[in-house]
C-alpha cells in the first residue's frame, strides 16, 4: 500500500495571482486562509439540501438587486490571501461576472455546520466575515432533530463584530434586509 502525497502546492503559501491563475478543478473544495490551502472534508447530502434550499429561498426573495447562490470564492483579503467559500452567498446582482467576489459585493454569507466544521463555522469564520464587512452572517446547525436552528448574526460596523440576531427552528422568516421565507424542516 502507497501513501499518496500531497501536491506541493498545498505546502507553499500561495499568493493571490497563483490562485487566480488556477483552474476551477483546482478550486473546488478548498479555500485559502493566510495563503494556506485548507481542504474541507466532502458535504452531505443533507448539508448539500440545506444550503440548496435556503439559497433558493433567498433568491426568489432578493428581488432584482441580489443574487444568491452556492460554492464560489468570496475574496476576504489578498496578502495573505484569504477566500472563504460560503455555503451560501447573497451578492449584489450586478457583479456576477466579478471575479474575485469581494466582501463589499457580499450582503449575507451562510454556513451550515458540519461535523469537522464546527470550531471554523462558529467561531473563525464569524471573525474573518465581520472583519472584512460583511454586513450579515447566518450559521445553521443540524440538530438532533433533524430539524436545523438558524443562528443570525449582523455587523456592528463601529468595531467590526458581529452582535446576536434572531434564532430560527424549521422555517426561517426573516424581513431585514429583505423578506424571506424558507421551509428548512422539510428536509
Amino acid at each position: 500500500m502507497t501513501a499518496e502525497v500531497a501536491p506541493a502546492w498545498m505546502h507553499t503559501q500561495i499568493s493571490a495571482e497563483q490562485y487566480d491563475s488556477w483552474s476551477e478543478e483546482q478550486c473546488a473544495g478548498i479555500e485559502i486562509v493566510d495563503g494556506m490551502v485548507v481542504v474541507s472534508p466532502s458535504a452531505s447530502k443533507r448539508h448539500n439540501r440545506l444550503a440548496r434550499l435556503l439559497a433558493n429561498a433567498l433568491d426568489a426573495a432578493a428581488g432584482p438587486d441580489w443574487n444568491a447562490d452556492t460554492d464560489f470564492d468570496v475574496r476576504l483579503q489578498d496578502v495573505p490571501l484569504t477566500n472563504r467559500r460560503p455555503d451560501v452567498t447573497v451578492y449584489r446582482a450586478e457583479t456576477i461576472d466579478f471575479t474575485p467576489t469581494r466582501p463589499e459585493h457580499v450582503l449575507l454569507v451562510v454556513e451550515v455546520v458540519s461535523p469537522g466544521s464546527e470550531t471554523t463555522d462558529r467561531i473563525v469564520k464569524v471573525d474573518q466575515y465581520a472583519k472584512a464587512g460583511i454586513p450579515f452572517y447566518w450559521r445553521i446547525e443540524q440538530s438532533a432533530t433533524g430539524v436545523p436552528i438558524v443562528y443570525t448574526y449582523v455587523l456592528d460596523p463601529a468595531n467590526r463584530a458581529y452582535r446576536d440576531g434572531e434564532v430560527f427552528t424549521g422555517t426561517v422568516k426573516a424581513t431585514a434586509p429583505f423578506p424571506v421565507t424558507a421551509d428548512l424542516g422539510a428536509l
